[in-house]
């Protein structure tokens, strides 16, 4: 620890179709960390799983992209990497108080990092290996939610060999349960990238292919008409539930155009919901990070239908994004939690879970009999 304060390694990019996303959430966090307690060293990975340490992360961060090929080394003066430190000479695990991964997607929410962090003994920042897998894979997800009892919507786990070898199977289960329109989406993976809207059967098959360019296992999940509803879930043991915000997408659906290109897609906060509507939606969302076994942070969707009042799980993301338009940190905003406040929780968070486990005993003490 430099200084008194803590360093912490925010580690972004990675290697998934996130990787741009990831990078935006990383800038956010490091101008918000409060200089006064936290020393930033920032680490960023390749799209190919390179690690980039010191003034190549930088230069990443400030380029919007981890191929450096072509790039001058020389760091450009962005007010967000000032009093950034270099790694020279020790590993870089004996360097970190913390770790803050800001990797979204596979290799970095998959519980893949969080393995690392956990064999290098580092705390950091959000759930452990189990809770981010689960996060991460929305099959495994919905199966462990849907048997706590929790809504979620009607799906279908396909598998690329399974899909190859017999298709026609799949195409009358969907016609049979779910009928069209319906969704298709890469079963590891965030962002909505790879997720089709599918209005018909003859567009399925398509739908498919491109949720297989991205993940071996696919859901077809049924088309739940109502409003886009997100919270916010903060804490360990005893989390806690922010407002509920509302989602007017600017396209069909919420896609990675509505969310991160176009800037036309409109975020309410709080949602206009009926109280006791609102209600059940933050308690199946700290319900959920509970069942999930999620730590620290997490961002659940839900679908509020049209007609009929019914509540829907959507999904739960482990790592959500901290970029300057995401839902996250708004709707932690709007619940009294500023942005620089609530990076500092997280952090908190991170070291008082690793204090905990670190009470625990990892020796085997025989027990004579008697």
């Amino acid at each position: 620890m430099a200084c008194g304060r803590l360093r912490v390694g925010v580690i972004f990019g990675g290697r998934s179709g996130e990787h741009e996303v990831s990078l935006i959430s990383a800038r956010s966090i490091l101008r918000a960390l409060d200089p006064s307690r936290f020393e930033a060293v920032p680490i960023a990975i390749t799209r190919e799983g390179r690690w980039l340490l010191a003034g190549d992360a930088l230069k990443a961060l400030e380029a919007g992209s981890t191929d450096l090929r072509g790039q001058p080394v020389a760091l450009l003066g962005d007010p967000a990497c000032q009093g950034l430190v270099p790694l020279e000479g020790r590993g870089i695990a004996q360097q970190l108080d913390v770790v803050f991964p800001v990797l979204h997607g596979p290799h970095g929410e998959d519980g893949t990092i969080q393995g690392l962090l956990e064999l290098a003994n580092l705390p950091y920042v959000g759930a452990g290996v189990l809770g981010s897998a689960l996060g991460m894979d929305k099959a495994v997800q919905k199966a462990l939610l849907d048997h706590r009892g929790i809504p979620v919507a009607d799906y279908i786990v396909v598998r690329d060999s399974v899909w190859r070898s017999a298709p026609d199977p799949l195409l009358d289960a969907v016609a049979a349960r779910m009928g069209y329109p319906c969704f298709v989406k890469p079963a590891n993976l965030g962002s909505s990238i790879g997720i089709t809207k599918v209005k018909a059967p003859e567009a399925l098959p398509a739908a498919i292919e491109l949720a297989f360019r991205y993940d071996r296992k696919a859901l077809v999940e049924e088309a739940v008409a109502g409003r886009e509803i997100e919270v916010s879930v903060l804490g360990n043991e005893e989390p806690e539930a922010s407002v509920c915000g509302e989602i007017l997408p600017s396209r069909e659906f919420y896609d990675y155009q509505a969310k991160y290109v176009d800037n036309s897609s409109r975020l309410i906060i709080p949602a206009d919901l009926p109280p006791e509507v609102s209600q059940e939606v933050r308690r199946l969302a700290v319900a959920s990070f509970l069942a999930l076994e999620a730590s620290g942070m997490a961002r659940v969707d839900f679908l509020v239908a049209l007609g009929p009042r019914r509540i829907i799980v959507n999904e739960l993301n482990t790592i959500p994004g901290f970029t300057p338009i995401s839902m996250y940190p708004k709707l932690w905003e709007a619940s009294g939690v500023a942005y620089p406040e609530l990076i500092t929780r997280l952090i908190e968070l991170a070291l008082e879970r690793h204090e905990a486990k670190l009470r625990l005993d990892t020796t085997y003490h025989h027990q004579p009999p008697g």
